[in-house]
């Protein structure tokens, strides 16, 4: 991977939230611009990425974060897997967003009927096993996931459980970038982390942000 020379992010953590809160606005009064790249930005952004936030994601289809934010190419580094876990390699990929892209901004972002996370309820409430590599998954959303009320609806355990899910990922990220990534606890005050929950149908209109 290439390094990028910059030492500073070119916005700051609030200017970059405003950024994703002004394309996810776009988003939904269907003005968004979803562009079809020229050859000049193409042959531009071959020379280097100064992307303005990072966005740790699942990897549900409906929810692709260029497009909910109306993000031109270049402008995120996302890191998308089913769930939104954390694992070496997405911390090794955040690692690089942060030390030598600089992006000001950190999101994880959760969805509603996120399938993963129900697995994971269905492990805990009902005991169900998956499939062996689904089930390392679920066992690494698993310890986040809150006590739940027995004559509660499943819907509302599983909201419970996204909001859980996300909140427990900021939190370990807090910890776990001190340990293993010497540069991003150097850099802790300069980086944002916001938790953002979205769904297919988006809440950012209810004033989630």
């Amino acid at each position: 991977m290439a390094t990028d020379h910059l030492q500073q992010p070119i916005i700051s953590a609030d200017e970059a939230l405003q950024r994703l809160i002004e394309g996810n606005n776009r988003f939904l009064q269907g003005s968004a611009r979803f562009p079809t790249v020229c050859k000049e930005t193409l042959a531009d952004l071959a020379r280097g990425q100064q992307p303005y936030a990072t966005i740790l994601g699942c990897s549900d289809s409906r929810v692709p974060p260029e497009l909910i934010f109306d993000a031109d190419f270049g402008e995120l580094f996302i890191i998308r897997v089913a769930g939104n876990v954390i694992s070496p390699e997405v911390m090794g990929s955040m690692q690089y967003a942060g030390a030598h892209l600089h992006t000001p901004l950190f999101v994880v972002l959760g969805h509603e009927g996120c399938g993963a996370v129900k697995a994971a309820v269905d492990s805990k409430l009902d005991a169900i096993e998956h499939r062996s590599r689904i089930q390392i998954l679920v066992n690494n959303i698993l310890p986040g996931l809150p006590e739940f009320d027995a004559q509660a609806a499943p819907q509302e355990h599983l909201a419970r459980a996204i909001e859980a899910n996300v909140r427990c990922l900021l939190s370990r990220l807090r910890c776990e970038v001190g340990d293993v990534r010497q540069p991003i606890r150097a850099r802790a005050a300069a980086h944002d982390w916001r938790a953002v929950f979205q769904s297919p149908a988006w809440r950012a209109a209810q004033g989630t942000f």
